[in-house]
């Protein structure tokens, strides 16, 4: 299974069986510990995944952590779990603790159905108040997939991680900011715009009007941007739906069309007649069969088109007679008239043994 198949199942089972999860060790076992798994590390080997991991804080001798991977004999991701019904930011700070005074780099708070990931970014050895990545695993997204792959045990790297994380740390505060803006604007973002369209001096009456003004007009563009984009799909949608259906109707009457220009010459049936008295003299002659196409006819044994003893090419100036090999090669020999396929009368022999082997 992928990644994104195992975390698909894992939101399978908190969505049907969380109201049953009534402790945070039943949290853990149900859904953090597939998590983990799903990422490549072994939870049932002490080497790897240590679970109740000792991180002594200050004069706090004996804490523990829930999980710790390790890598390399060191510690590398500490793991904080929560029952899933509890709001993370309560216990953030723990984690916080934990992370100083160990030499991992990243550090997971969960309660199995929200996962937030830290580091230190902007201060070395110590961890970030702000998550570098979240995610809801009922509603993840690609984005998501494509970060979490670079905690998957194949793929770990620090220093990769390191590097577009500090980048995506930001980018998903902006996106914060942005959304806030978009749904409550702040008066610097109205002003912002009330400046570029407004001629005059930016009254607080005016500063209300556009506060409305500035509302409708994002909800209005990110309508619009959802209805182009819907539209586009559904164009492309439909465009393949006419290929399709065009394919579908084109096919048979250009096949009838094929079928209608092939006609089964005198010559052709003369030809057949003479393979099948050859291959009389070990086969009966009911087994063999032909089929005519436009450009050659076809002496077939049981009428199947992968035994194909030979072929005619009656319809040129150039006529000529294809048998196969032993590696099913198309060997072509001139015709100068009709009689001189008796002089192929073993190999014909040969080709249709060997097709009648290959049954066997």
């Amino acid at each position: 299974m992928d990644l994104i198949d195992h975390l698909k199942a894992i939101a399978e089972r908190v969505l049907k069986h969380k109201e049953q999860i009534s402790t945070e060790e039943a949290t853990k076992n149900a859904f953090i510990m597939p998590f983990i798994q799903a990422l490549g590390y072994d939870v049932f080997n002490p080497l790897e995944v240590v679970p109740e991991y000792v991180t002594d804080i200050g004069t706090k001798k004996g804490e523990k952590i829930d999980y710790a991977i390790f890598k390399d004999n060191q510690p590398t991701i500490l793991i904080e779990c929560k029952h899933w019904a509890q709001n993370l930011s309560l216990h953030d700070g723990q984690l916080l603790r934990y992370f100083h005074v160990s030499k991992a780099r990243f550090g997971i708070l969960t309660n199995g159905i929200i996962y937030r990931f830290y580091s230190d970014l902007v201060e070395p050895n110590k961890m970030d108040e702000k998550p570098f990545l979240e995610f809801n695993i009922t509603d993840i997204r690609d984005n998501h997939i494509d970060e979490l792959k670079k905690f998957h045990k194949e793929l770990f790297n620090i220093e990769s991680i390191i590097t577009t994380a500090s980048e995506l740390k930001y980018t998903n505060e902006i996106k914060q900011l942005f959304q806030i803006e978009l749904t409550n604007p702040s008066t610097d973002f109205i002003k912002h715009f009330a400046k570029q369209v407004y001629p005059s001096k930016i009254t607080d009456k005016i500063l209300d009007l556009f506060t409305v003004l500035v509302k409708k007009s994002t909800q209005q563009y990110i309508s619009d941007l959802i209805t182009d984009r819907l539209k586009s799909a559904l164009d492309k949608e439909v465009e393949n739906e006419k290929e399709i259906s065009n394919t579908i109707q084109t096919k048979p009457d250009d096949k009838q069309e094929e079928l209608n220009k092939i006609v089964t010459t005198e010559e052709e049936l003369e030809g057949y007649f003479i393979v099948k008295s050859i291959l009389r003299q070990k086969f009966d002659s009911n087994r063999i069969k032909y089929r005519d196409a436009l450009s050659y006819f076809s002496i077939l044994l049981d009428d199947n088109n992968r035994k194909t003893i030979c072929r005619l090419y009656l319809n040129s100036p150039k006529k000529q007679i294809g048998i196969q090999d032993e590696n099913k090669k198309e060997i072509k020999h001139e015709l100068t008239k009709l009689d001189d396929i008796f002089s192929y009368s073993e190999q014909l022999l040969n080709t249709a043994q060997n097709l009648d082997k290959s049954k066997e």
